[in-house]
């Protein structure tokens, strides 16, 4: 089954690519990989949050966060197929790096870029099995609750 027959099985379509907000591109290609720049959560062009992680008012909540993380891995599916040709293009995912806006004392970050792991293992099946990082930061770009980068190898 190819990736884009596997996106329709799941009901799931790909968004526009986001446009650079600054002087670089959303994904660049090198050998057999292709590199997306750090996605943040766009859904129709805006961020769905704001704010940091973790448990309490006013902030965002691990459940949502997740959601985010999944979107943003969604959004590096799209750039790095528009970088590369076409969604079947892409055969795996190497590594991905999340980053988690998050009040001190958080330490969930890796239950919130499961998000992204999980949606990307949905879309690719065992080629999208990938290593990982899952980083808190005190504020990411426009105050998103989280940044995924992903690196997909391609033919």
């Amino acid at each position: 089954m190819t990736v884009s027959q596997r996106l329709a099985e799941l009901g799931i379509l790909l968004p526009p690519v986001a446009a650079p907000a600054g002087a670089y591109v959303p994904a660049k290609t090198h050998g057999d990989l292709v590199y997306t720049a750090g996605q943040l959560p766009f859904t129709a062009g805006a961020l769905p949050a704001t704010g940091k992680v973790g448990d309490g008012h006013g902030l965002v909540s691990v459940s949502d966060a997740k959601g985010y993380a999944r979107q943003s891995a969604l959004n590096a599916i799209a750039a790095a197929a528009d970088a590369v040709g076409g969604i079947d293009r892409l055969t795996g995912v190497v590594k991905v790096t999340g980053f988690v806006a998050s009040v001190p004392g958080f330490s969930g970050q890796p239950g919130v870029i499961n998000g992204a792991s999980e949606l990307l293992g949905e879309v690719f099946g065992d080629a999208g099995r990938h290593a990982r990082s899952a980083v808190g930061v005190a504020v990411l770009p426009l105050d998103s609750p989280v940044e995924v980068e992903v690196v997909f190898s391609y033919v």
